[in-house]
């Protein structure tokens, strides 16, 4: 089944917000799509925290403002289903590589993890509970230098499989890579600089799903990778310890495996 993206309306509308129960190590998945009204918008901005609102006026492109506003203030509206509070009052820390976690009492109180990726008018947002999840969501661009990235930024043997595929498929499997890398990084809470330290293994065929991946003295902790299915011209990928509960959720917070 496809990642199913439901609008920021309705993931915001605090009238119709009931509780969702999250079992231990499950990871819930919410794809939402940033198409927010002006009303929503202002609701949204109202949720952020200070640091938050700084760096949404410090971005010039409106439509990527935008775009900030409504996934961050989507997840404090989502986290505060979780949390059973009001999302205004949903509070969070950054670690020094900017990995978001419950602040302070709240943190004390609740195990749970979350993470957000956002990509042009789309976000996906995972929730866990007793355990470190991290997410990727990207749009796979057409007009990136694959072979250049990929040999800069990828372990050899990465940069190898890219590079044997025809070049019409390089640009979907170099955003498969990415998408596994970066949600393993974001869920240990490494910044780009561990991309060498992690290396991923695909099939040939890109059927995967769990995939393989190879993870050095950065990770201390063992992270299983999943790639998820997504839309043509999109990739997505989560990590955590524990990924065989994983579900994605709808707008009527109906779970599924």
């Amino acid at each position: 089944m496809l990642i199913p993206f439901t609008s920021i309306e309705r993931l915001a509308d605090t009238s119709r917000q009931d509780h969702i129960r999250l079992d231990e190590n499950a990871v819930h998945l919410w794809g939402v799509e940033l198409d927010g009204s002006r009303r929503c918008l202002e609701r949204c901005m109202g949720w952020l925290d200070e640091g938050e609102r700084l760096r949404a006026a410090r971005l010039v492109r409106e439509d990527i403002r935008r775009r900030y506003i409504l996934a961050h203030g989507g997840l404090r509206a989502l986290l505060s289903r979780y949390l059973g509070i009001n999302p205004d009052v949903v509070a969070l820390d950054r670690s020094a590589t900017g990995k978001p976690s419950l602040s302070g009492e709240l943190r004390a109180r609740s195990a749970i993890t979350f993470n957000l990726s956002h990509a042009h008018d789309r976000a996906l947002i995972a929730v866990s509970q007793a355990q470190e999840v991290g997410v990727d969501l990207e749009f796979v661009r057409e007009d990136i230098e694959v072979a250049n990235l990929s040999d800069r930024f990828f372990t050899r043997s990465e940069h190898t499989s890219i590079m044997q595929v025809p070049e019409e498929q390089r640009a979907t499997r170099f955003f498969r890579y990415w998408v596994a890398k970066e949600a393993l990084l974001k869920a240990q809470g490494i910044g780009l600089q561990g991309l060498p330290d992690c290396e991923i293994f695909l099939e040939a065929d890109g059927s995967d799903t769990d995939v393989r991946a190879r993870l050095g003295a950065q990770f201390p902790h063992p992270l299983r990778v999943l790639l998820l299915p997504c839309e043509k011209g999109w990739e997505a990928a989560v990590a955590a310890q524990h990924v065989n509960l994983v579900k994605q959720c709808g707008p009527e917070s109906v779970c599924e495996s």
